[in-house]
């Protein structure tokens, strides 16, 4: 109850900081009086809001899609000796900057939505496989052999038994996925997209730190309300299960 109850007022400070950030103007402007433009007025932020969003959930729908079946697949039959590679590979896609995935993708793709789609896809698999790697190991073995006992098939062991018993922690790595995905979205801004960073990256270039302050604190509530969110279905979950 206490999670809803933070998600609904985080969302509802999120609404009105998009919203209302236009009033803040005359704020903006006594804190910064040396600047001409002390507010980012190029795009309306919902518009930027509604783009992040949109960026953030395609690829976060990809990463969660390919994180589980490759968790999945590595968790069956023979599929189980690429376990070590997957990982290996996975976690050096970790250690590889958004900003060098974009530069290779760019002359390939051209500017815009498609190489920051790759890189954020890529980005956020990672904390998808180990979630998943992690919720299937903590099914009890127990339950497996009790479904097989019934005569449930492997499919339907894994999609009746082992998913919903691993979905906590399988949940858990798609929100961290997502989060994370949320703040490195900003640097797609960099080759082209609407984004939440398009005033950071404007306001770095041209020494505005109004502008930097308007889009990282957007940036900085979207993340932490759908952290939140997270955090209540969670609850949900569980409580439900």
């Amino acid at each position: 109850m206490k999670a809803g109850f933070a998600f609904a007022w985080a969302a509802a400070l999120l609404v009105a900081l998009t919203l209302g950030m236009p009033w803040l103007k005359p704020l903006f402007a006594a804190l910064f009086p040396q600047l001409d433009r002390p507010m980012y007025e190029q795009e309306p932020f919902a518009a930027l809001m509604l783009a992040h969003i949109g960026l953030v959930a395609l690829s976060s729908a990809v990463a969660a899609a390919v994180g589980v079946v490759l968790g999945v697949c590595v968790t069956r039959g023979t599929g189980r000796e690429f376990r070590p590679l997957l990982q290996t590979v996975v976690a050096m896609g970790q250690t590889v900057p958004p900003l060098a995935v974009l530069a290779i993708a760019v002359p390939v793709l051209g500017f815009g939505e498609a190489p920051a789609l790759i890189a954020l896809a890529l980005y956020g698999v990672l904390p998808v496989v180990h979630g998943t790697l992690a919720g299937l190991a903590s099914v009890p073995h127990g339950a497996r052999e009790a479904a097989e006992g019934l005569g449930f098939r492997p499919l339907q062991v894994l999609a009746r038994i082992e998913l919903p018993l691993a979905a906590p922690l399988l949940l858990a790595g798609i929100r961290t996925s997502v989060v994370v995905n949320i703040g490195t979205a900003a640097i797609a801004s960099t080759v082209g997209t609407r984004t939440l960073g398009s005033p950071i990256i404007i306001g770095l270039s041209g020494f505005n730190t109004a502008y930097v302050i308007q889009g990282a604190l957007l940036v900085g509530l979207l993340a932490i309300t759908v952290d939140l969110a997270f955090d209540a279905l969670g609850l949900s979950f569980t409580r439900d299960h």
